[in-house]
């Protein structure tokens, strides 16, 4: 079967990938990543893909259309998320307009986490592939192409006698080496020059070497509406294979991204992981997402293979905050792993979460204080943005400290996130005065 996979437009440079979707002030653009495994995949299982990367292309209006018509697919599969759901589904009706018997299932964070209102919102949307979809999307082809009963395919939400039904749970795929190389995706369909990291070198490649994460924090979307909280690892072998990929099919390439929910998680793999990196010679910097209690010795072998940069989420300078987001952190952690990380020569860039449950004027002058010791290479300070299907958003929503719910209220009209979180201590436009 033909299967468009499809970013759609929106604003350019959209980030619909990232864990809170907008346009950056800072130009940071994701990759389609999770699309572009599912496509992976689902070519991996026989079917004809093809992937097309709106925002990031600035492919839009007749243009897209024509391209996708050319394609000739049976199944589309269209990504989504909060701020956008309102444009991703009038997408889908433009494009039922025009190929009528054509079948659009919706996936991502949004679509997980509401698939029922975006089913019954949305008549053009046939199917939401609910959570990790990789496999749901390949099942769901496999159904179409021989006529199958749909309700057989696991992990799918659909309409049945005018009401939405869910079929039986999707488990995590339990051994993601199967997934093809993400960058090698990338390679055939995506300009790599399109994606920035503010953090980062350019041009970057991205890529995962595990997906789950096993912690609990209130705020982040893609554990609790997508991958889960069981961390399942691809092995250290596979892992390299992909760097020298990367490094052989892009020559121009300055940096490699882990966008693994927490690289470091796991002492012993992070050192074996730099040690066959320092072992095969791979030599090429690269960046990872870590939490602030990495082993000094990982530590240090991680600066020795090639890691230029972590990306920290220290949140808070309030314990009390930390606790209260289930960060499963100590404030007292922060300062001996920021001077291990300046021994290990790994630069730190610090992320700084404000609006969460018990923030105050003085919590804030905590953070701000606490950053200031730290000194960061780089940071970013943050607003809460709570998105459906998280903690965050079931204490700001029962607390009635959501302004708005109406999703595209969410951006302002250049596509920057809209903070829409007022709580009791601090107002939206506090949080976002404190941020800038």
């Amino acid at each position: 079967m033909k299967i468009q996979f499809l970013n759609p437009p929106f604003m350019k440079n959209y980030s619909r990938e990232s864990r809170s979707p907008a346009v950056a002030k800072s130009g940071t653009m994701y990759y389609p990543m999770w699309l572009c495994y599912a496509a992976g995949l689902a070519e991996k299982r026989g079917h004809d893909i093809h992937l097309i990367d709106s925002p990031a292309s600035g492919l839009d209006g007749i243009n897209l259309y024509n391209k996708i018509q050319s394609f000739g697919p049976s199944l589309i599969v269209m990504t989504s998320s909060t701020p956008g759901i309102d444009v991703e589904g009038s997408v889908a009706a433009d494009i039922k307009k025009q190929m009528p018997d054509v079948k659009i299932v919706f996936v991502g964070t949004h679509a997980s986490a509401v698939s029922e209102d975006v089913l019954n919102k949305y008549p053009a949307v046939d199917y939401v592939a609910v959570g990790e979809y990789d496999e749901t999307i390949s099942d769901l082809a496999n159904a179409l192409e021989n006529n199958s009963e749909i309700k057989n395919v696991n992990g799918l939400a659909l309409r049945e006698d005018g009401k939405v039904v869910k079929t039986a749970h999707r488990h995590a795929i339990a051994n993601i080496e199967e997934l093809p190389f993400v960058s090698s995706i990338y390679k055939r369909f995506l300009n790599v020059e399109d994606y920035f990291y503010s953090h980062s070198k350019h041009p970057i490649v991205t890529i995962v070497t595990a997906r789950g994460c096993p912690f609990q924090c209130t705020y982040c979307v893609i554990p609790q509406v997508m991958m889960g909280h069981k961390l399942r690892e691809r092995s250290i072998e596979d892992v390299v294979a992909e760097f020298k990929y990367v490094k052989e099919n892009y020559p121009d390439i300055e940096e490699i991204m882990i966008e693994d929910d927490t690289l470091t998680v796991n002492k012993e793999r992070t050192i074996a992981l730099s040690k066959r990196l320092i072992e095969e010679k791979v030599n090429i910097p690269w960046t990872a997402n870590s939490r602030a209690d990495v082993d000094p010795e990982a530590l240090m072998w991680i600066g020795k293979a090639g890691c230029r940069l972590l990306c920290v989420g220290f949140e808070s300078g309030e314990q009390e905050i930390l606790d209260n987001i289930q960060k499963n952190m100590k404030v007292e952690t922060y300062a001996p792993f920021r001077k291990a990380a300046k021994k290990a020569g790994v630069m730190i860039h610090g992320c700084f979460l404000v609006g969460n449950k018990g923030e105050t004027k003085e919590t804030l002058r905590k953070t701000l204080n606490m950053a200031k010791r730290l000194n960061p290479d780089t940071a970013q300070f943050f607003p809460l943005m709570v998105y459906p299907g998280t903690r965050a958003y079931k204490w700001a929503n029962e607390s009635d400290f959501i302004k708005s719910n109406n999703y595209s209220d969410w951006l302002n009209d250049e596509g920057l996130h809209e903070c829409v979180v007022s709580t009791d201590k601090l107002t939206s436009e506090e949080l976002v005065q404190f941020c800038d």
